[in-house]
């Protein structure tokens, strides 16, 4: 990968933060856009602007054409079978939210059994915990390793009659942990179990095929990928995006409706897309994920994959830096680091790598049962994209090696 031709394609990279060249190392909250996808948004709303599925005139069959487009790039990108499978939502936690009220409310009965872990981001683990709540479903936890990890081994044993739907991301968000999807979904098939995937922290980073995994649904957030904020997919296989009724009803997801009360819904994707999409943000979404494809997943993966490496090697010899997931092959590193016995606050220490024109993420990123498994209440997270180099990662390990609790609290005053 030619890293620096890719920061070209970045402008916001041009920026300083706290008066220093910015170090952008908070990918897995959401990545930053190229030129690109900036210029497919604007230019919806500069040359094309009309609604889509609406209009009988010239420009709006061109914003129709864009915007079914997008779909059809975004079932390339997943490698899903049929467009009809992919529908379009404000991202992964809507998606997430939708399947588990449709599953809960249509396919669930009182007993049954949502498998999950605790490494789970909130958008993952509180759609079952609250539509259970009605439906009298419960929530059982797969064990993970000593290093956070769902191992088959493990999930085996959490499996049991009871068990009808299991819920887990691809890539863990904290942990950077990568579950072997692909090996749930035939132990989740033998026994008629439904897997639903959370890929946003996944599909960004690494070649993703649904079809491949066998997954029953899968989600993902554009803005995670180098896409507009407040659009993403839902994919679900066909005999289920079929079969579902929508969560939501209104505008273009249906047919025809009367006074008497019958309704009938127009076919899948559309009848999970009531009201106006975010269409500047299906076009962006395209633009990024064609992006990202000519660069190469595979290649983006590997560069994320090198670099933390890189990083780890810098601080080998930092005894009082604590790293929780120093063996996940991803971009993402976990950690905190000790002054005088007692741990800096995560959230100071972000703070304090601001100052030297790094930015991180610091706290429970969302997953708000990981604390008791990592004995921690909050950690920070570093995560490598595409655009990040060598230098970064010097740069992040000569603060942590300079960091003191003095310091973190001498920014303040």
């Amino acid at each position: 990968m030619d890293v620096q031709a890719i920061r070209n394609d970045f402008p916001i990279l041009q920026r300083k933060m706290s008066g220093r060249p910015l170090a952008y190392l908070d990918n897995g909250a959401t990545a930053l856009k190229p030129q690109c996808v900036i210029d497919a948004v604007t230019n919806y709303y500069t040359y094309l602007g009309a609604n889509a599925h609406r209009g009988d005139y010239e420009m709006s069959a061109q914003v129709d054409a864009a915007f079914e487009g997008a779909r059809k790039t975004a079932q390339k990108f997943i490698n899903a079978k049929y467009t009809e499978e992919v529908a379009f939502t404000s991202g992964s936690t809507q998606a997430l939210n939708e399947v588990a009220l449709m599953v809960t409310e249509q396919m669930l009965h009182e007993g049954d059994v949502i498998l999950t872990d605790e490494s789970e981001h909130a958008s993952s683990y509180l759609p079952w915990l609250q539509a259970g709540k009605k439906a009298g479903t419960k929530i059982e936890f797969i064990p993970l390793d000593e290093e956070g990890k769902i191992t088959i081994s493990n999930f085996k044993k959490a499996l049991h009659d009871k068990v009808k739907v299991v819920a887990v991301a691809q890539v863990s968000n904290v942990l950077g942990q990568m579950a072997p999807i692909k090996e749930m979904a035939e132990l989740c098939h033998e026994r008629g179990i439904l897997l639903v995937v959370d890929g946003a922290q996944s599909a960004p980073h690494m070649k993703v095929d649904v079809q491949d995994l066998d997954v029953d649904f899968f989600a993902l957030s554009a803005h995670k990928l180098c896409g507009p904020t407040g659009i993403g997919i839902l994919y679900g296989k066909k005999k289920y995006m079929d079969a579902l009724e929508p969560v939501f009803y209104g505008g273009e997801s249906n047919a025809r409706f009367d006074r008497s009360g019958s309704l009938i819904l127009k076919d899948a994707p559309l009848k999970f897309e009531s009201g106006t999409q975010p269409i500047e943000g299906a076009i962006g979404m395209a633009a990024a994920m064609k992006y990202l494809e000519s660069i190469g997943m595979d290649e983006i993966h590997a560069h994320e994959v090198e670099l933390k490496h890189y990083f780890l090697d810098q601080v080998s010899d930092m005894d009082n830096l604590i790293l929780y997931n120093k063996n996940a092959e991803s971009g993402i590193c976990t950690f905190n680091v000790m002054d005088q016995g007692k741990q800096i606050p995560s959230q100071d220490l972000a703070s304090y790598l601001n100052t030297q024109g790094i930015a991180v993420r610091s706290g429970t990123h969302c997953a708000k049962m990981l604390p008791d498994v990592l004995h921690t209440f909050a950690t920070v997270r570093a995560s490598f994209y595409l655009y990040n180099t060598k230098e970064e990662a010097d740069r992040l390990a000569e603060a942590l090696r300079t960091v003191t609790l003095e310091k973190c609290i001498d920014i303040f005053f």
